[in-house]
């Protein structure tokens, strides 16, 4: 047997399992007894329902996980990339054209196969939780602004990666690294003006002690902001969230209206000042280098595989084309992708300490205010409070809520008895 396609199915089905073995570990973390942490915001009730959200949620994973691996697992040893191949090649395009409508072709098979999914967890599992304020008509019309968005920016861009590797030649990954990294960086500039405003409304915050408060603390941390927004996430769900968008003179606040309605003015803006930490540490700038520095090592590990016979064969190719080449090789990446994961979400999650320890030390409030904000956090949003720690290290972004509130009380034990500041 083709010894790339041993490979690529003990890849699938290596990580089916251990996302499996994840998936249980982290149901049996799940503790019946409330964190003493937690009795004075949590009550009996929705601390199960939070323990059922868990449960319900992850069986589910794991339902769309088996489906998704059996299909694909179908899909490539019944040939499937070679009738899709052969189909696109009869329309009688340019080799990048052909690209384009192979490449579009998988990604709206993978939509149609991910859209009763979607549907489920959103107007069954979020409703049963009542999360849920999507509409029908929503949820369709973002399907389909989303698809027109991955059109018209998706293709330019695909494109652009096909051409410089069928011109450039043994160079052609470096131009890639570089076109892809200038696309990025300007799509966070054209995202805030262009794209959001397509899927929500955002509307300048009213005055009053909230904006005072927000202004009078963005000026004592030297922080200019562009403005300060809240965004209709009511329209979709009852979660809550906040977030930074842009850079320099263009950068935004945005409050979700549901977050608005339920936290105080002074957690709001300690949650802000945690934000705001990561631009003060330079958070942002490091994750988005590191970022860059992986796209360039992938387009180079790219370029060494990309025009593979045995590769091609593994998938029951007929030719051999670069607009495959790279859906192929993604199946190869992909563990080269978990290790790099496992690495970012470990400074991310180092990240959020000391985002928090910034939060402590320039609100003056011990950071209970910002305890109490990421409690209210927590509870409303059902998150659980008790993860696996395998879970955490190889898909948690953030820490755990108990840890973040521990290393809070923590920093401001030591700012109050003349420790080290951070």
């Amino acid at each position: 047997m083709n010894s790339y396609l041993i490979f690529i199915l003990f890849v699938l089905v290596g990580g089916y399992v251990l996302d499996l073995v994840i998936s249980f570990l982290e149901i049996r973390s799940l503790q019946p007894d409330l964190p003493a942490e937690f009795r004075d915001t949590y009550d009996e009730e929705k601390y199960c329902a939070s323990q059922k959200y868990t449960k319900v949620t992850t069986g589910f994973s794991v339902i769309q996980d088996t489906v998704t691996l059996v299909l694909t697992l179908i899909f490539i040893l019944a040939g499937g990339f070679n009738v899709v191949d052969l189909l696109v090649r009869s329309v009688g395009w340019s080799s990048i054209g052909t690209g384009l409508l192979f490449t579009g072709s998988l990604i709206l098979l993978s939509f149609l196969v991910g859209i009763p999914f979607s549907l489920y967890s959103t107007f069954v599992i979020e409703e049963r939780f009542g999360f849920n304020k999507t509409t029908g008509k929503t949820f369709f019309l973002d399907l389909l602004k989303g698809l027109v968005l991955a059109i018209l920016i998706g293709g330019p861009l695909l494109a652009a990666v096909l051409w410089f590797f069928e011109i450039t030649g043994s160079l052609a990954w470096i131009y890639c690294w570089l076109a892809v990294t200038l696309f990025t960086f300007i799509l966070q500039f054209l995202a805030p003006v262009l794209i959001m405003p397509l899927f929500n409304k955002f509307t300048p915050l009213e005055d009053g002690e909230l904006k005072e408060g927000i202004t009078q603390y963005a000026a004592q941390q030297d922080f200019a902001i562009q403005g300060i927004y809240t965004m209709d996430g009511s329209k979709r769900s009852t979660r809550l969230n906040a977030f930074f968008t842009g850079f320099g003179r263009f950068r935004r606040i945005v409050f979700f209206d549901t977050l608005m309605e339920k936290l105080q003015p002074q957690e709001i803006i300690a949650v802000l000042a945690h934000e705001m930490g990561h631009f003060k540490k330079k958070h942002i700038f490091k994750m988005m280098a590191a970022s860059v520095v992986q796209t360039g090592l992938m387009f180079f590990i790219l370029s060494l595989f990309l025009g593979n016979e045995q590769l091609f064969a593994a998938f029951g190719m007929e030719h051999v084309s670069i607009y495959a080449g790279l859906i192929f090789f993604g199946f190869l990446y992909a563990p080269v992708s978990m290790l790099l994961s496992i690495f970012f979400n470990f400074f991310s999650r180092k990240n959020e300490y000391e985002a928090d320890a910034w939060a402590v030390k320039t609100t003056g409030d011990q950071g209970e205010e910002l305890i109490n904000g990421l409690k209210k956090l927590s509870v409303h949003n059902l998150s659980n409070l008790t993860p696996h720690p395998l879970h955490v290290f190889l898909h948690y972004s953030h820490p755990p809520v108990l840890q973040r509130i521990e290393a809070i009380r923590l920093i401001a034990k030591e700012q109050g008895t003349g420790g080290c500041n951070p």
